[in-house]
C-alpha cells in the first residue's frame, strides 16, 4: 500500500510540473507584448529598476528571489502590506492599476520555469513573515512548492487573516491535483476579471 501511495504520489507530482511547464511557455507567448508595455511603463514613470526581486520561503522553507513587476517606490520598508502604515503612499504612478489586475505577478512566470513556482500552490511568504512560516511548517504547509496563485488566493486573497489563510493552504495541501490546480486557475481569472478580494 505504501509503495502504491508513494509512485501515485510521484506521478502526480511529475504531472503537475509537466502542466507548468507547457502553461508557462505557452504563457510566455501570451504576455511578451504585455511585458513589454508594462516595462517600459514603470521606466518612464518611477525611478527604480522594473523588477523588484524579493526574498520568499520556498519549498521546505527555503529562501529563493521572487520576481514581480516593481509597484511601490525603492524607499519602502520590505515587509507584508499589510503592516504598513499606509501602504497606497508608497504606490507608484501605475502601481495601483498593476497590482489590482495583478499584472504584477507576470514576472512570476519565470519562476515557474525554473521551479521555485508553480502555478497552483501557497503565495510565497516574505522572509520576515515569521507567524506565517511558523503555522505553515506546523502543518505541513511547507512541503508544498509555493504557487502564483492558491486555494486561498480564491477564497478571500487580502480579506483573510493569516490563520484563514494557513486553513486554506492546508485544504489544499490535503487535496491537490491536477484538476484542482485547473479549477483554482480558471477561479483566479473570473477573480482578476471582478477585482475581488483585493485590497491595495
Amino acid at each position: 500500500m505504501a509503495f502504491y501511495e508513494h509512485a501515485t504520489l510521484f506521478v502526480e507530482i511529475s504531472l503537475k510540473r509537466i502542466f507548468d511547464v507547457l502553461l508557462a511557455l505557452i504563457g510566455c507567448i501570451l504576455i511578451l507584448i504585455p511585458i513589454i508595455l508594462i516595462s517600459l511603463s514603470i521606466f518612464f514613470t518611477s525611478k527604480g529598476g522594473v523588477l523588484y526581486w524579493s526574498n520568499r520561503i520556498g519549498k521546505d522553507n527555503q529562501i529563493f528571489k521572487m520576481p514581480k513587476f516593481r509597484t511601490m517606490r525603492v524607499d519602502t520598508p520590505e515587509v507584508a502590506t499589510h503592516m504598513l502604515t499606509n501602504p497606497k503612499s508608497y504606490l507608484t504612478k501605475i502601481g495601483s492599476l498593476l497590482r489590482r489586475s495583478s499584472m504584477d505577478e507576470l514576472p512570476q512566470i519565470w519562476s515557474i520555469l525554473i521551479g521555485d513556482m508553480s502555478f497552483v500552490g501557497p503565495r510565497p511568504a516574505l522572509f520576515n513573515q515569521e507567524d506565517l512560516i511558523k503555522l505553515r511548517t506546523e502543518r505541513g504547509v511547507h512541503e508544498l512548492i509555493p504557487g502564483l496563485t492558491g486555494w486561498a488566493q480564491i477564497n478571500g486573497r487580502d480579506e483573510l487573516s493569516i490563520t484563514d489563510k494557513v486553513l486554506l493552504d492546508k485544504y489544499y495541501l490535503d487535496n491537490q491535483s491536477l484538476l484542482l490546480d485547473i479549477v483554482i486557475i480558471i477561479a483566479t481569472l473570473f477573480k482578476i476579471v471582478r477585482k475581488d478580494g483585493i485590497m491595495h
